[in-house]
């Protein structure tokens, strides 16, 4: 609910002046209450340049930072204050946003995914297979996908993560058939329309069957083509600074379908603009069986040779390390991005999240594409990861419901190489992700922040990035979904 605020006795009147109180007009806009410019010269700000824009997010349900049971104000997209228990901004704000139903976290990161797969979810070429079986089930059909469909595919990929609480995502995009070379524009193209702050990775493969690679030559490209291609993107869209909403990666798939030598290229030219680095590593028994069979060494010595070991390098899935390669990992800065979902569909096994932690390497949460995942929630992820991780070290407080939030946001912003997002803090961009928990499934539950996690929420009833709402009331103003449903599921039938 949107509320005003701005009559005598209430509580701007612990802002303003007693004797200002009158000069205060209240206008409504779609139920925003805005203040006049008048109020704005008491606070001694310049109308001629226009009033600041601030939003206070008001009195949270309950709220993932400390000393803001106020709630938070929030200007130019960025958050300036946050405002303990009881009290009131400093400075006048333009609107306020009460929060008392919504329990209010940072905006969830999405590390891994691959959105080109919800066009083939729960395909019966490829349930119930792990993953070289399973990909070799699907890259056929794969090397059929269009430019139109790819939209479709994207835009839905990107809309189920939003409306689970997701504001920043990574994609993960490295099939390029014929007609297919502009995947990126056109992942870039859809983000923008939506509004979420995205992380583009312009994947590869040159290592098709008949070089002793896994995919079928029709979705490889030769390394020439993928390099021109990389600097291109990069050049034209890679915004490496603080609030940025499109950062290019550059993502060689995996040991078993790229070149050492293309490893090797991409690091060099990631290093030149400033780009983070994406692969897959460590993800399955099968991937190391390979890289011993093929190079005779395992999966993260090829990394290191190819001079990958290094900050702003994060690796989707990192199942199978040593405990000694964790601490490889830790001290050289390289981030792990968590799938338990896509694990456990393809049998893949454990990540050893807390090895991780424990060295130093930054752990981030991902869905992983559709069709291993079948889904695209990422607020689902987080109670997936409580339970693998449970069973996986045998013990109910290995890790907690805080933790798995803390991976899909602080720990993710760092897989990315972000220190703008990923928290509720002054200075941060304002990424939010605001739940109610006015479900039957809630009822009863004592802390509002776990019960998100242990009660199973999967919708956001709200969503802002940057500063502007992208989710209200758990849909997405101006997008049809109806629409967007009946259109994906026109072109998913196209890959049957």
């Amino acid at each position: 609910m949107v509320g005003a605020n701005s009559r005598p006795g209430s509580p701007w009147a612990c802002v303003f002046a007693p004797e200002h109180a009158n000069l205060i007009r209240k206008t409504q806009d779609r139920g925003l209450a805005f203040m006049t410019v008048q109020a704005y010269a008491i606070a001694g700000e310049s109308p001629s340049a226009g009033p600041v824009m601030r939003t206070w997010i008001r009195n949270p349900l309950a709220i993932l930072a400390e000393n803001a049971g106020g709630g938070i104000v929030v200007e130019d997209g960025v958050i300036v204050a946050l405002v303990a228990s009881g009290g009131y901004p400093a400075l006048p704000v333009t609107e306020t946003f009460d929060a008392s139903g919504h329990v209010v976290l940072p905006g969830l990161i999405n590390t891994h995914h691959h959105f080109y797969q919800t066009l083939t979810r729960a395909h019966p070429a490829a349930i119930d297979r792990e993953l070289f079986p399973w990909l070799k089930a699907l890259y056929p059909l794969w090397a059929r996908l269009r430019p139109e469909d790819l939209r479709l595919a994207v835009r839905a990929a990107l809309v189920e993560l939003m409306l689970s609480g997701c504001t920043t995502a990574a994609d993960h995009h490295y099939l390029y058939p014929a007609g297919l070379e502009n995947a990126v524009d056109i992942a870039v193209e859809e983000a923008r329309a939506l509004g979420i702050r995205v992380t583009i990775s312009r994947g590869s493969m040159n290592l098709s069957q008949k070089d002793g690679g896994l995919p079928p030559d029709e979705v490889v490209q030769d390394e020439d083509t993928i390099l021109a291609d990389c600097e291109r993107v990069l050049g034209l869209f890679h915004d490496p600074k603080p609030g940025s909403m499109v950062q290019i990666a550059l993502a060689p798939c995996s040991p078993f379908s790229v070149t050492t030598s293309l490893m090797a290229a991409s690091a060099e030219l990631a290093t030149r603009f400033d780009a983070p680095l994406h692969t897959h590593l460590a993800e399955t028994e099968d991937e190391d069986a390979y890289c011993r069979e093929v190079y005779g060494k395992r999966p993260l010595d090829l990394l290191e040779e190819a001079g990958w070991l290094r900050p702003k390098t994060w690796l989707a899935h990192g199942i199978h390390f040593s405990c000694e390669e964790c601490e490889r990992l830790g001290k050289a800065g390289v981030g792990v991005c968590h799938c338990p979902t896509s694990n456990g569909v393809l049998a893949s096994g454990f990540c050893k999240t807390r090895e991780l932690e424990a060295a130093g390497a930054p752990l981030g949460l991902g869905v992983d594409g559709s069709a291993s995942n079948d889904g695209s929630n990422l607020m689902e992820e987080l109670r997936h990861a409580l339970l693998v991780n449970r069973l996986h070290y045998k013990s109910a407080s290995a890790v907690t419901a805080r933790d798995t939030i803390r991976w899909a946001t602080e720990g993710s912003a760092r897989c990315l190489g972000r220190s703008d997002i990923g928290r509720i803090a002054v200075g941060l961009q304002a990424d939010l992700a605001f739940y109610r928990l006015d479900e039957l499934r809630f009822s009863g539950a004592h802390d509002p922040i776990a019960a998100l996690v242990l009660c199973g929420a999967n919708r956001a009833d709200r969503v802002m990035i940057g500063g502007r709402w992208r989710v209200i009331d758990g849909a997405i103003p101006g997008l049809d979904l109806t629409s967007l449903r009946r259109a994906h599921g026109l072109a998913a039938e196209r890959y049957a």
